[in-house]
């Protein structure tokens, strides 16, 4: 290798795996590890898994600390985590349970002050967590998401720097917000996340571009410019990645939150709604729930996200260019989703763009009806089409620019089947989602069930079969035998179909009440 090439390769390693450090700190590593410990401890007396969970955590500690937190984190618990390994191991040794109860004792104290830790983290200096990647300057390697095969030498916007201040999003996974600055004196937005393996994700954008490529070349779909908002994904380990920022978008449920507090409304009214009119929602009966759901819509009027978009926009042609764009982004993906069998599309998973208008999806680890296949909360729906998104959609609703932009979508699919099935077909045949399926087949036939990684692997003939049947649904899907297999609906009474489907209340008032489903 020549030695600029060797200066790439160790210049992306060190880049890589830093951010894997930044992305996943030894507290949140070990967060992690003891709430699955105690899981498996706690509900499934699996005493051999719950110590085979915590192994590898307490070898990982034995390794030298290289930067200020982690070595914080050693002088914080290193005492108490090798005093709970001497309790493990003299279980190991008398089987006597009370060595465990010991040890637990000390796992919970341990557990209880890192959760205090980690609600109280806001944000991350790259002194602290990554100090090689702070010192890391006018690198050869190119910004994440900027190289193009077709670019010279010249035209290789390289990282310059990153920025020394990480803020920590306060969601369930606390993804990173950070910045690099190019070489070009341009700065680059990314999530940075962890915990979640973005290598599905990174297909879905493949598929996405695919799809963006059909709808350029077509010439009704090409004279509307209709395309499917597409950002970076760069997987940098299994269980990390970074995310190019999508700029000017917010989540439907921060507009939804932010409105309502404005206007003295309760964020759940819908909801409360219901818990006060039953005591046990999950164990009524279909019909109760129905008749409980259409109360609780009763309650709020469901025009949110209409009022939303006249207010934020500066004129009314403004208003009116963004609606449009609202209601043919929304058109699009709905048909793209149902195609892929997209699902768990809470209103935390799609964003508006503030200044176009469109919707932008995010969060693409349900897919091929995994949502719809689960043990519990099972989604019946092909895409979300609740009534706060019809009514955004204004005077003509779902049969004016959103039917004749889906169908037309649709029709384009159909008639592109084969480009489509080759995609998915790798798509369905890769390893990593190999695994997500046959997890699934076997919650489905025994919950309980322990999963493990390595026998998935083995079980190669239940993979293939799932893989076949996830094609043979997808073709079902693109010749119109989705409904009725000895039946072909053509496009209009497909479309027709999902929309009943999507907007039936027997099937969104058994949603999780988190999907939201009475917005």
């Amino acid at each position: 290798m020549s030695p600029k090439h060797n200066k790439l390769a160790e210049e992306a390693k060190l880049v890589t795996e830093e951010l894997v450090r930044c992305a996943i700190l030894w507290h949140e590593q070990w967060n992690e590890a003891l709430d699955e410990a105690s899981r498996l401890y706690f509900q499934e007396n699996d005493i051999p898994g719950f110590l085979a969970t915590l192994d590898p955590m307490h070898q990982r500690l034995k390794t030298a600390p290289m930067t200020i937190k982690e070595h914080s984190f050693v002088q914080t618990y290193f005492a108490d985590l090798t005093d709970a390994l001497k309790f493990c191991n003299a279980y190991r040794i008398g089987q006597d349970r009370k060595e465990l109860a010991q040890a637990w004792e000390i796992y919970i104290n341990v557990f209880k002050r890192i959760q205090g830790q980690l609600r109280q983290l806001t944000s991350l200096d790259l002194t602290y967590v990554s100090p090689k990647l702070k010192n890391a300057k006018d690198l050869s390697i190119s910004v994440p998401g900027t190289y193009d095969p077709a670019q010279t030498d010249e035209d290789i916007v390289r990282i310059s720097y990153v920025d020394t201040l990480l803020t920590v999003i306060s969601s369930k996974q606390k993804p990173r917000k950070m910045q690099m600055r190019g070489s070009n004196g341009r700065d680059y937005m990314f999530l940075l996340k962890g915990h979640e393996d973005p290598r599905q994700d990174e297909r879905v954008m493949q598929l996405f571009g695919l799809v963006n490529a059909m709808l350029a070349k077509n010439e009704e779909t090409g004279r509307t410019n209709l395309a499917i908002q597409r950002y970076s994904i760069i997987a940098l380990s299994q269980n990390s990645g970074l995310i190019g920022w999508v700029p000017n978008c917010d989540t439907l449920h921060t507009l939804v939150k932010e409105y309502r507090e404005k206007k003295k409304i309760s964020l759940s009214a819908e909801h409360k709604e219901m818990q006060a009119n039953a005591q046990d929602l999950e164990t009524l009966p279909l019909d109760q729930k129905v008749q409980l759901f259409n109360l609780a819509l009763a309650k709020t009027s469901g025009d949110d996200l209409q009022k939303i978009l006249w207010l934020k926009s500066p004129s009314s042609e403004v208003w009116f260019d963004r609606r449009t764009n609202y209601t043919r982004s929304m058109a699009v993906m709905s048909m793209v989703g149902y195609i892929l069998g997209l699902g768990d599309r809470h209103p935390s998973n799609l964003m508006l763009d503030r200044l176009t208008g469109k919707i932008v999806h995010i969060d693409f680890g349900d897919c091929f009806e995994v949502a719809m296949s689960r043990e519990k909360y099972p989604e019946k729906i092909p895409f979300r089409l609740t009534r706060m998104l019809i009514k955004a959609m204004e005077v003509c609703g779902i049969n004016g620019n959103y039917r004749h932009t889906s169908e037309r979508v649709l029709g384009l699919l159909r008639a592109n089947k084969d480009s489509l099935l080759a995609v998915l077909e790798a798509f369905v045949n890769d390893p990593n989602i190999n695994w997500r399926l046959l997890e699934v087949n076997r919650q489905r036939r025994n919950p309980a069930e322990k999963q493990d990684i390595s026998k998935m692997v083995k079980d190669e003939g239940l993979s293939q079969e799932s893989a076949r049947k996830i094609v043979e649904r997808i073709k079902s899907k693109l010749i119109g035998h989705d409904f009725e297999p000895e039946r072909e609906y053509n496009v209009v009474e497909q479309f027709n179909k999902l929309v009943e489907e999507a907007t039936n209340a027997e099937n969104l008032c058994q949603c999780y009440v988190g999907w939201c489903p009475f917005w």
